[in-house]
């Protein structure tokens, strides 16, 4: 068994280093003796002692240094601390062992100090009882702490890394949209059945109205308004006017409608109950309106060129079917294509049929504009396009709609370049054009990413130059004698160049 020299454990305050003055074996860990031991302070004491305790400068220095350790990584804090604390050793024989709790961390720590050696808790039961040990006395142990400090640190660093893992950025929560979107489906079907059952209920009453307003929600505000066609006259029409944006056409259509309507009579009671479902309706939809343009801003925010190239509703409901923004922009191009047909396509690849080409883009405009043989072609490129809108999106600290703007002309280009064969813009004047576009449209300040801009910038001129000269010069050495295929090399000694000829083909 390895004896442990020191313990490093990680506390809501900091981080303290323990010197092992004795410890039992893994059999002896067992006996009663030993864990009563442990339990108690006093010969808890005698195992352990503390060789250095360094606490954390704030709230948000432990808070980074957690998520660094929760994913591994050896924070520069922990680093200066070992490197201040243990005895810097060189060889095997004379290496110090040092217990830890995380395994991914023991292996960065053993990769960062090549004299010590890391035993973590998961594979040692005695790491493990003496972390357990420290964690239990460790109000008493460490020095310079309060009555209830420790419990009042993990509670604060508790909430703030539970924060830190559940929302990836404030401004940027795709959570809202996901709810949104998911709300505004839902209504759409309320509203969807709550309008046809008045239209059938009303129907009985006033069936002429439904020939003369076909809008559900100017529909239900009618009902609402009119109840009883019976108490409709001619000073009703501007009433009903103030409903139809106006029109007095229509509304003097309703009020003839009315005196001539076929409709039976229909008594108070079931009239204030259709004027209940009406209003409830109603309400729904301006809600619905409110809920809508809530949409609108929040995707401006969040994923704005993905917004520009689809639409708000399309664009939500790809983040929203993804699981979020993050998920969206890792999937490849052809994923992104057929999302929201996955049924369609386990199905053909278990038939043998085929595969389908769209999913939720098929909502998008441009395939619907497209025509039936090259719906495929605009479907990948469109997935294509939104691929990389939603990278922007989600790893610009500060996305701007530019981007979005310049792929959807290129969108543009390629629908007219399948009707009329014009040739479209190449991708590296897309991107160019987009970047200038947000250099000239910076009014916070903010830099643009600078290799980005080199890249674009260094690529034309001198190499197309090299390759063209590259090109002719292997032009030159190649000529045709005889029809036979002659490369020039070094020269024989009558000075005519040696031919090389090609293999003939078996068509020759």
């Amino acid at each position: 068994m390895v004896t442990v020299n020191n313990l490093l454990f990680e506390s809501a305050v900091g981080f303290s280093i323990f010197d092992v003055k004795h410890q039992a074996d893994a059999v002896g860990l067992e006996l009663p003796e030993v864990k009563e031991n442990i339990k108690s302070l006093d010969k808890f004491g005698k195992m352990v002692q503390l060789r250095s305790f360094n606490p954390w400068t704030s709230a948000q220095h432990g808070l980074e240094a957690i998520n660094l350790i929760s994913e591994g990584i050896m924070p520069d804090f922990l680093k200066q601390t070992l490197e201040l604390n243990l005895p810097q050793t060189s060889g095997k024989k004379s290496k110090i062992v040092l217990g830890v709790t995380d395994k991914r961390l023991a292996g960065e720590i053993s990769a960062a100090f090549p004299g010590i050696q890391c035993e973590a808790a998961d594979t040692s039961e005695v790491v493990a009882t003496l972390l357990r040990g420290i964690r239990v006395h460790a109000s008493k142990l460490l020095k310079g702490l309060q009555e209830g400090d420790i419990n009042r640190a993990q509670l604060g660093l508790g909430h703030a890394y539970s924060r830190a893992k559940v929302k990836f950025s404030v401004h940027k929560n795709d959570n809202h949209i996901i709810q949104g979107i998911a709300t505004l489906d839902a209504l759409d079907k309320g509203i969807n059945q709550g309008s046809m059952r008045v239209r059938e209920w009303y129907g009985w009453h006033f069936p002429e109205l439904a020939k003369i307003v076909s809008d559900n929600s100017t529909y239900v505000k009618l009902v609402g308004l009119i109840g009883n066609k019976k108490t409709l006259t001619e000073e009703s029409v501007d009433d009903l006017a103030n409903l139809l944006n106006q029109d007095q056409g229509q509304a003097e259509a309703i009020v003839q409608a009315a005196k001539v309507s076929m409709g039976r009579d229909i008594n108070d009671f079931d009239l204030n109950m259709l004027k209940d479902l009406a209003s409830n309706i109603s309400n729904m939809s301006d809600y619905r309106r409110i809920l809508s343009e809530s949409l609108d801003k929040k995707m401006g925010e969040v994923a704005p060129n993905l917004q520009v190239i689809l639409g708000t509703p399309v664009a939500a409901r790809l983040i929203s079917h993804a699981g979020s923004l993050t998920n969206l922009s890792k999937y490849p191009a052809s994923t992104v294509q057929i999302l929201g047909a996955e049924k369609a396509l386990f199905r053909a690849l278990k038939t043998k049929g085929a595969t389908p080409k769209y999913g939720l883009l098929y909502q998008s405009s441009f395939i619907g504009r497209a025509g039936p043989k090259v719906k495929g072609r605009i479907s990948r490129y469109l997935a294509n396009k939104c691929s990389i809108a939603s990278r922007i999106d989600n790893f610009t600290d500060h996305p701007t709609k530019h981007f979005g703007e310049v792929m959807r002309e290129q969108l543009e280009q390629r629908l007219e370049w399948y009707a009329t064969g014009a040739k479209p813009m190449k991708n590296t004047e897309a991107m160019d054009k987009a970047i200038k576009a947000v250099m000239a449209d910076n009014p916070t300040g903010l830099d643009i990413d600078v290799e980005m801009i080199d890249q674009h910038a260094a690529t034309p001129k001198k190499e197309k130059k090299e390759k063209k000269e590259k090109k002719e010069k292997k032009d030159k050495k190649r000529k045709s004698v005889g029809g036979e295929d002659v490369e020039m090399a070094d020269a024989g000694e009558d000075g005519e160049p040696k031919k090389k000829k090609k293999r003939k083909s078996i068509a020759a």
